[in-house]
């Protein structure tokens, strides 16, 4: 809990509930949540999936997350079915993307 509650602060999420040594932390985004759970006994189940957050600025929240000492995927790039966005796996190695709309 303490690596992935130490990520999303470094990235600005607003923590609401929880913490490093909690069970469960909430954080806020946008008008919704973004929910972590503790559970030491499980393993990662294999699959694949990746959460979305769009943000005014994909550049500035690149810059962020390198700052952090974090390393994205690639660079933001715009992306041919109308998007700007980059990737980047939390500590548990869960795939991030930040994306904003391209001007129409």
């Amino acid at each position: 809990m303490a690596r992935a509650v130490g990520f999303y602060r470094a990235l600005s999420f607003r923590q609401l509930y929880g913490g490093p040594d909690s069970d469960f932390t909430s954080f806020a985004v946008g008008p919704g949540y973004l929910n972590l759970q503790l559970d030491a006994g499980s393993r990662p189940s294999p699959g694949w999936g990746r959460i979305v957050f769009w943000v005014d600025d994909v550049d500035v929240m690149y810059e962020r997350v390198v700052a952090t000492g974090y390393r994205p995927t690639a660079a933001p790039s715009d992306a041919p079915w109308g998007e700007r966005y980059f990737h980047v796996r939390d500590p548990d190695s869960h795939e991030l993307s930040f994306a904003k709309p391209l001007p129409g």
